[in-house]
């Protein structure tokens, strides 16, 4: 019996009523495969992962494969994006065999849930083959698969301090040099792309937290070659087919090396990052290019992704009616009929779309008639190239988008992921702290209440939201993200309840999270682990950063508005920790840079006290300095930086380092000075 028709994951929904007796991951599935003493097979996607389609079309809709797995197998079947913590353990055994990660990740485990073989997308027929020979295997060579899955497993407990060779950490002085940081940033500029951005090589995928440490670092040195590369990458992406040039948002990656062709699907985690590194890389170059990005983005998400009561939604899918990017390609004819010969003509040449179209079949290399926008250019160069006026062509942008809305849209998985609410809060914040516009603001401030009301349950974070439930309890990305968000929020608000909500959550990671033995965060609460055959860390970012990374940050930035050295001594010496893995290979430590890139000079703290606080806020935002953190109140505060301050009337400005400050200042460009 095929269980997933009582699950709230949409993809687990879209498998429900597959001929497979699938069940979800849980107590139940591991139970029967005990009590059966039959392997398990645990299948892991997600919904808008293109070759899971593929797969499930191929294998688990087909009769004569599911007889197979339900004969010999228990069968699971995981929503990794609902259970980042099983693929997380069920990826590293598939990697230690040898085998390159992805999705879908099937990996075949022993009646005890320890894994000894697996992969990723399997064609129906290898499927079959391999299902036959592992049952087979399974009666005639047990005790050799147990012996497999026990080494897998043994090595799944190594620490990440065994694992890497990081030693054990008890001084919290951490100290990063200039030399240091270039030296890491040049690790990570090797492998950059001069000519189209991003890294060497493809599939090309946006890694923002990269490009947010390449600002950083340019905000310190002000090395022209490290502008030219983030602003390549920038460019590249927001003018290639990667971005959606008449919708707004990013699609996950482009499988080519120019930004052309894209795997259509939009993910909620890829564009709120993205919302910070186009607002930052705002702040530095004035690039209306970066403006248009933002606007557009936050346009999309309030328009398709955005739950009635306030959350975002996970992701679209890459397909509508059975094909890839059908959603987001046009015709020449469609252009025409839509826009008029003239228009057409014009939007088409800014577009580079053609009669014979510019999107070809990848086996055959034959045009297909249907275009991909891809610009290449900039809306303002095209426009004084045809001696246009400013924004002239944006209705016909317009005109285009209402019509592709009356298209069947793709797929769209509505679950709620707390972690990944968490980053677009912080992207919609860091875009509201740069551009002030109030509509970014009020669909900040309607996440934030929507995670305080629905995602936190006495004291408890839930990692999803679904069909009006909450469920799973969080993982250190959703504590971690959730609390940096938050920090945010309030330094733009200097709403405290905020700054108290990040403090509660970092105090329940703290107990029920830590590692005081090694020195890092578990990915798992040491509370609700208990079905899972290891608890892992999480070091390394990958499209999102490492929660541990993250918390580190947001437990630097927290001792500083709270005067709370505890927290800033824990933040060091995690960092400490990372830092030789950090000197020596940068390229999946992005996130940590950036911290390395805070600790490397003082922090400013600024407090600002009096009626004009937010009149202050915002032209001390005008400059690019991340590293900072500022407080603010009217009249009076129990905050450390604002405690016993006063204005008379007028509005002041205390700027500090190292919890020493400097006499207070009634102007922002004295302020400056100060900051230097």
């Amino acid at each position: 019996m095929n269980r997933l028709v009582h699950e709230s994951s949409p993809y687990l929904r879209q498998h429900a009523h597959n001929p497979v007796d699938w069940h979800p991951w849980g107590e139940e599935a591991l139970k029967k495969a005990r009590e059966e003493d039959k392997p398990l097979i645990v299948s892991i996607g997600y919904s808008a992962c293109h070759w899971c389609h593929v797969m499930e079309r191929e294998s688990f809709e087909n009769e004569a494969v599911a007889r197979l797995m339900n004969e010999h197998f228990v069968c699971v079947k995981v929503d990794r994006e609902e259970r980042p913590d099983v693929d997380a353990i069920y990826m590293d055994a598939v990697q230690a065999m040898g085998v390159r990660g992805g999705w879908p990740l099937n990996v075949f485990l022993m009646p005890d849930a320890k894994p000894f073989y697996g992969g990723t997308y399997f064609p129906a027929r290898n499927w079959m083959g391999i299902c036959s020979q592992i049952a087979e295997a399974f009666q005639n060579q047990r005790s050799a698969l147990q012996q497999s899955a026990e080494g897998f497993t043994t090595n799944m407990h190594y620490t990440e301090s065994e694992k890497y060779g990081l030693p054990l950490v008890e001084d919290s002085n951490v100290t990063i040099s200039s030399e240091e940081l270039k030296a890491v940033y040049d690790k990570l500029a090797a492998s950059f792309d001069t000519e189209r951005g991003g890294t060497n090589g493809a599939p090309k995928f946006p890694m923002p937290s990269i490009w947010l440490f390449a600002l950083r670092y340019y905000q310190q040195t002000y090395d022209s070659d490290t502008l030219q590369a983030i602003k390549t990458t920038l460019n590249g992406m927001a003018l290639g087919g990667l971005y959606d040039q008449i919708g707004g948002g990013f699609a996950r990656y482009s499988t080519d090396g120019e930004w052309f062709l894209p795997h259509f699907e939009k993910m909620l985690y890829d564009n709120a990052q993205l919302l910070s590194l186009y607002s930052e890389a705002w702040l530095v170059t004035k690039e209306p290019l970066y403006k248009r990005v933002v606007t557009q983005t936050v346009a999309w998400l309030t328009r398709e992704m955005t739950h009635p009561e306030g959350g975002f939604y996970s992701a679209l899918d890459a397909d509508s009616e059975g094909e890839e990017g059908k959603y987001y390609t046009w015709t020449k004819a469609e252009i025409d009929s839509i826009l008029g010969p003239v228009w057409g003509d014009l939007v088409s040449g800014y577009f580079q779309v053609t009669e014979e179209g510019n999107y070809h079949e990848e086996a055959t290399g034959h045009a297909t008639g249907k275009n991909i926008l891809f610009p290449q250019r900039t809306l303002e160069s095209f426009e004084m190239e045809q001696e246009l006026l400013s924004d002239q062509l944006q209705p016909q942008f317009d005109k285009l988008l209402q019509y592709r809305e009356e298209r069947i849209h793709p797929g769209l998985d509505d679950k709620i992921l707390t972690s990944w609410n968490g980053l677009m809060l912080k992207g919609l914040v860091d875009a509201y702290r740069v551009f002030a516009d109030e509509s970014f603001l009020k669909l900040a401030l309607a996440n934030a209440h929507f995670i305080k009301n629905r995602l936190i349950k006495d004291g408890l974070l839930y990692h999803s939201y679904k069909d009006g439930q909450a469920k799973i309890a969080g993982f250190l990305e959703d504590y971690a993200a959730v609390s940096e968000a938050l920090i945010s929020l309030y330094q733009a608000t200097f709403d405290e309840s905020w700054l108290q909500l990040a403090e509660q959550l970092i105090d329940y990671a703290g107990e029920h999270f830590w590692d005081e033995n090694d020195g890092l965060y578990f990915f798992t609460d040491a509370s609700y682990s208990n079905e899972l055959i290891a608890r892992k860390k999480e070091l390394f970012d990958n499209v999102i950063p490492s929660s541990n990374a993250i918390m580190a940050t947001v437990l630097y930035r927290l001792s500083l508005l709270l005067d709370r050295p505890d927290l800033g001594e824990r933040s060091s010496q995690m960092l400490q920790k990372v830092k030789p893995l950090l000197l020596t290979n940068a390229d999946y430590l992005s996130h940590w840079a950036s911290l390395a890139a805070y600790r490397s000079t003082p922090t400013v703290e600024i407090a600002i006290v009096g009626p004009e606080i937010e009149a202050f806020r915002q032209k001390l935002e005008a400059k690019y300095v991340p590293n900072k953190v500022i407080t603010g109140t009217v009249t009076s505060s129990n905050l450390p930086l604002l405690q016993h301050r006063g204005s008379d009337g007028r509005t002041m400005i205390y700027v500090c380092y190292n919890r020493a400050c400097q006499l207070p200042v009634d102007s922002v460009a004295a302020a400056w000075e100060l900051i230097g």
